[in-house]
């Protein structure tokens, strides 16, 4: 079975924060295919579905960010095998623009601390990812601050233009695999100037 994980922190005042574009993925999946809830299983919200023809378990960790891997590597173990070609994540990333999304086979954590912490407990970077850009179009003081700052309703639409895209991403890696996904998705969003 197929893990999408989807990376966030548990909690109500997370729930609408940049930091929290994975478990909003994982919401927007879960409704694609009908499921109704999640269950609790090794430190994570947890529900089987079927998207694009395979089975799947969308993933939310509840460890908080930085301890994601906690969570996954139990899971995979159980559900995918112990295969890393089993495993998707999804997360934010402060690298790229707020409405961009980028498809990965592997790679670093690019100073993810959930990426970072499932790629020391998998003991690899070999598994595909999907980052959703928050990058702020601003200078901003304290980046931290920025991510777990909840969006503004001026960004609502794209957030949700984003996370359409983002959910049609991870049906192609499904069902096509991830270099068609990358070829169909990563390409550059025109980021809008303050005079348009």
């Amino acid at each position: 079975m197929k893990l999408i994980v989807g990376l966030g922190n548990p909690g109500r005042e997370y729930e609408e924060t940049r930091h929290n574009f994975g478990f909003m993925l994982i919401d927007r999946l879960m409704a694609r295919a009908g499921a109704r809830r999640f269950r609790e299983a090794s430190g994570a919200k947890v529900a089987e579905v079927t998207l694009a023809g395979e089975r799947a378990l969308l993933v939310k960790p509840q460890t908080y960010m930085n301890l994601s891997g906690e969570a996954v590597k139990p899971l995979l173990v159980r559900y995918g095998s112990g295969e890393l070609a089993n495993v998707i994540v999804a997360s934010d990333d402060v690298a790229l623009p707020f409405g961009m999304i980028r498809v990965r086979g592997r790679g670093s954590a690019g100073g993810q601390k959930g990426l970072k912490s499932i790629i020391e407990r998998l003991g690899s970077d070999q598994f595909a990812r999907l980052r959703l850009g928050v990058k702020p179009d601003h200078p901003v003081s304290d980046l931290a601050s920025f991510v777990l700052a909840p969006i503004p309703k001026r960004d609502r639409q794209l957030l949700d233009e984003t996370l359409e895209r983002a959910a049609d991403a991870v049906e192609v890696i499904l069902s096509e695999g991830v270099e068609r996904a990358m070829a169909r998705f990563n390409e550059r969003v025109k980021e809008v100037t303050s005079d348009e």
